[in-house]
């Protein structure tokens, strides 16, 4: 359930790139359906996270199909810039927001990681190679080395156009519960953000203690989520179906 964190967390640092905002910007809808661009991502994140081989590779190639129209240019750091959803840079920032969100999401208010951070990171290495980044990091102390590079190189900037995203996000037009939920969230998203990412969106921690009241409003949602068949369930079941198929070697056989 971190993952409602994360996703918001993600989007605020993706939005620190000028190229990955451009696109944002040009092309996609998000003010007039935000629930149905949230959606589209969460069935990317889903499919390939809990789906079989074939499933997260179509998925993939649906996202890289409304990704070829998305190309434009933008203002640079050092002057004006062409732009395609399929530059290795943006790629490679993009897998590195969703990356470094998750997984800091994952610590703060998930269970323990099978293997760590760097598990952690090489499992998701799997997305970027089918997003076709040709070498995504495979540590922890790799991906927040790559990711502090767009710092350092002073590719990453804060304009209106961010500030404009980031007052979109605090106030997504959510009612009822959902509304006051989204608060929390999008509060412990900010909390939750190393501070020179905080500092560059002209953000501030929450003076209430939203880590806290975080695993609160999250475990409400997991109790809830969990009253139906959910998408890890069905890969639970797969996998029990193909360890009941798998062949018996003969070394196992014998003993």
């Amino acid at each position: 359930t971190g993952t409602f964190v994360a996703g918001i967390r993600a989007l605020l640092i993706q939005a620190l790139h000028p190229g990955a905002l451009a696109g944002v910007h040009d092309f996609s809808r998000y003010r007039e359906g935000p629930i149905g661009r949230l959606t589209g991502t969460v069935r990317w994140i889903i499919c390939v996270t809990y789906g079989s081989t074939e499933q997260a590779a179509r998925e993939t190639a649906r996202v890289a199909r409304l990704h070829e129209r998305v190309q434009g240019s933008y203002e640079s750091t050092t002057g004006p810039k062409s732009y395609s959803a399929a530059d290795a840079d943006l790629v490679e920032w993009v897998h590195l927001a969703f990356t470094e969100a998750f997984l800091g999401a994952h610590e703060r208010w998930g269970g323990a990681i099978p293997g760590g951070p760097d598990a952690y990171v090489r499992e998701w290495a799997q997305a970027g190679r089918l997003m076709h980044l040709a070498d995504p990091p495979l540590s922890e102390a790799e991906l927040h080395a790559r990711t502090s590079g767009y710092l350092s190189r002073g590719e990453l900037r804060r304009d209106e156009r961010v500030d404009d995203v980031v007052r979109f996000l605090r106030g997504v037009p959510f009612t009822g519960p959902m509304r006051v939920a989204y608060r929390v969230l999008f509060a412990a998203a900010v909390a939750s953000l190393p501070r020179e990412y905080r500092r560059l969106l002209g953000l501030r921690r929450s003076p209430l203690p939203v880590i806290t009241i975080t695993r609160l409003v999250l475990a409400v949602s997991a109790r809830a989520l969990a009253a139906g068949p959910r998408a890890q369930d069905f890969a639970r079941q797969r996998l029990r179906r193909l360890r009941e198929s798998r062949p018996i070697a003969a070394d196992e056989a014998s003993t």
